[in-house]
């Protein structure tokens, strides 16, 4: 059995394959080499869970204190995921977890995970001895920001524009709703099911929103100055007829909801990845994760300030995610020194 010098850790983090033969390259280039991409994505099924890298160098602004962890690697894809029958996901995924639990990690987070989990991480957390967080918060306070900055710089300010949700019902959708409601002139929540999202409706109108509407139709927003794309499902929603001249376009959702032509088509258009922030420090991954040096996504980061500050806790678990908690986790991020990454290209992930 192979040794590890220092099995501590502070956290660990579990992530996945999107493309099983580009991620799985990342690991193992030779077999990505010899091995076509579908019969990579066969095996995945039924490889464990693998170490991917020790991560060190990040290091608190505001204390000084450094943290390190593991990168742990569920072998299944999203397509996978959605195909497998559910416990036999969990059961993967709480095998990574264990294996981070064995090199002494006090904390798990789900790393893009949290979307495609039903319950978004809390059957995992029932079957680890372990706190464990989906990252869910982080990604909405950074999507915020990221919009604000943007706004901002096209000189728009938030109380006289009109913002659109497209994926409103789903809990990020939802929550940047609720978050973005009482900041905007208008908000205009789009979803597929009405039911659903006439209760996103209700929860921004309660969370201080005065003109909220509702559609199931995607054209509704192309009233909308500022959008947030937070749907789930496997196809683009968002091309260039939906989108008024200018808008600015945060767009959260893994696989993107913004299609391919509105990067082509569409100069006028701010198009900006919503989850990447500055890792404080010199962080190092020991992997090539196929970001930009020193940038890892919201959904990443947010198990990394809750080992800073000691907060070795359940943050964020769960479908519903508290706004109170956004707020804490974002003054967080600020507070160690994560900071909301400019725009790297006109589509970041």
């Amino acid at each position: 059995m192979m040794r590890w010098e220092d099995p501590s850790a502070d956290f660990a983090l579990v992530l996945h394959p999107v493309d099983a033969k580009r991620d799985v390259a990342r690991k193992y280039p030779r077999l990505a080499r010899i091995l076509p991409g579908a019969v990579i994505e066969l095996l995945t099924r039924f490889w464990p869970p693998v170490v991917l890298s020790r991560v060190n160098g990040i290091h608190s602004e505001a204390t000084g204190s450094s943290i390190d962890g593991w990168l742990l690697a569920c072998p299944l894809t999203n397509r996978q995921m959605a195909e497998l029958p559910p416990l036999a996901v969990y059961d993967r995924i709480v095998r990574a977890g264990r294996l981070g639990q064995t090199r002494g990690a006090r904390i798990l987070g789900l790393g893009g995970m949290g979307g495609i989990l039903a319950d978004r991480g809390v059957t995992v957390a029932q079957r680890l001895n372990m706190p464990v967080t989906n990252g869910d918060s982080l990604t909405v306070a950074a999507a915020i920001a990221v919009l604000k900055g943007a706004a901002e710089d096209r000189g728009l300010s938030l109380k006289d524009a009109t913002a659109a949700v497209v994926g409103a019902s789903g809990g990020i959708g939802l929550a940047c709703a609720e978050v973005l409601a009482p900041q905007v002139a208008q908000l205009i929540v789009v979803g597929r099911r009405e039911i659903r999202v006439s209760q996103a409706r209700a929860e921004a109108e309660a969370a201080g929103g005065s003109r909220v509407r509702m559609s199931t139709e995607m054209d509704a927003v192309l009233k909308a100055d500022i959008i947030v794309a937070a749907a789930s499902g496997p196809r683009p929603l968002l091309k260039s007829h939906h989108l008024k001249p200018g808008a600015i376009v945060c767009d959260v959702a893994r696989p993107p909801n913004v299609s391919s032509e509105v990067e082509r088509e569409r100069e006028d258009v701010m198009l900006l990845g919503g989850g990447m922030l500055h890792v404080p420090g010199h962080a190092d991954f020991g992997i090539d994760l196929g970001l930009p040096a020193g940038l890892a996504y919201a959904c990443m980061v947010e198990v990394m300030v809750l080992a800073l500050e000691g907060r070795y806790e359940s943050y964020s678990l769960g479908r519903r995610i508290q706004r109170d908690k956004v707020g804490e986790i974002g003054e967080l991020a600020r507070k160690h020194g994560f900071r909301v990454s400019p725009r790297v290209s006109r589509r970041i992930g």
